[in-house]
């Protein structure tokens, strides 16, 4: 009895004292954070630019707003939804095969860390750095952020693909193995039924991800609403400036909503 007590008391302290060292630890890491962050200057030239910012959205240039040429906020948010969903297709039908690839349940393991590892490279590059490459080798455009997307969706379906995968049933791959099935056949009759709805699920996730990176690769050339923003933001044209944001953010408060409404339904069946 007294040696349970002791044993106790003995793990109440060890904890109390890892809860003091992983405090200190984040206290530690928190301050060398801070003082890698300069000091901020608010400037007044700062404080007029946002203030016409918001004066901008409380008067939004109309025509703009609600036109239908090739420079009109409908249209440029067409042109970046097209980018974000292409993007999302396009990374998707790519990533399903290579998650297969990257599965420790369904590949050797040598074959895994290989893939593993390519996926890796891809993630480690920004959507940014990619849009840069792009415009080099395809010029500016709507196709720059297409492929940019594609291959920043790559690296993230292919991840979570393929963690997917690996946490599927495996009782109904050794019955359809037993059945003499072959490796494609038990991918169809056995993981894709299991998959659809959590696949389905990132890839509306990814698609909102999508959406809000088309939305900003504009800025470097790669198609979408980023552009006309940035050029509207340099020649001070704040009614076009509030235009443009209130499109966006409708835009993206509506994807999400209906985003949201889709992954509920799916993980309710």
């Amino acid at each position: 009895m007294v040696n349970k007590i002791n044993e106790i008391y003995e793990n109440q302290n060890r904890s109390r004292y890892q809860q003091w060292f992983w405090g200190i630890l984040v206290l530690i890491l928190i301050i060398w954070s801070g003082s890698t962050v300069n000091e901020v200057n608010m400037t007044k030239m700062g404080l007029s630019v946002a203030v016409n910012i918001f004066k901008g959205i409380l008067s939004p240039d109309t025509d703009l707003l609600f036109n239908f040429t090739k420079q009109s906020v409908p249209y440029l948010l067409l042109e970046t939804m097209a980018i974000a969903f292409l993007g999302t297709l396009t990374g998707a039908v790519f990533s399903f095969p290579i998650a297969f690839l990257a599965s420790s349940k369904i590949m050797p393991v040598p074959v895994v860390v290989i893939v593993r590892l390519f996926v890796i490279i891809i993630r480690t590059i920004p959507s940014f750095v990619y849009g840069l490459m792009f415009i080099r080798v395809t010029g500016p455009g709507a196709f720059a952020g297409l492929m940019t997307l594609s291959v920043t969706s790559i690296g993230m379906l292919t991840k979570l693909f393929s963690e997917t995968i690996d946490d599927i049933d495996t009782s109904i791959l050794e019955a359809l193995d037993a059945a003499g099935l072959n490796t494609f056949q038990k991918i169809r009759y056995g993981i894709i039924p299991q998959l659809s709805a959590s696949l389905l699920s990132t890839l509306i996730f990814r698609f909102d991800m999508n959406l809000r990176d088309a939305s900003t690769l504009g800025i470097v050339g790669a198609g979408g609403i980023g552009a006309p923003l940035i050029f509207a933001m340099s020649s001070y044209r704040w009614n076009q400036v509030g235009a443009i944001l209130i499109g966006l953010i409708t835009l993206i408060l509506v994807v999400e909503y209906l985003s949201g409404k889709i992954r509920t339904r799916l993980a309710t069946g």
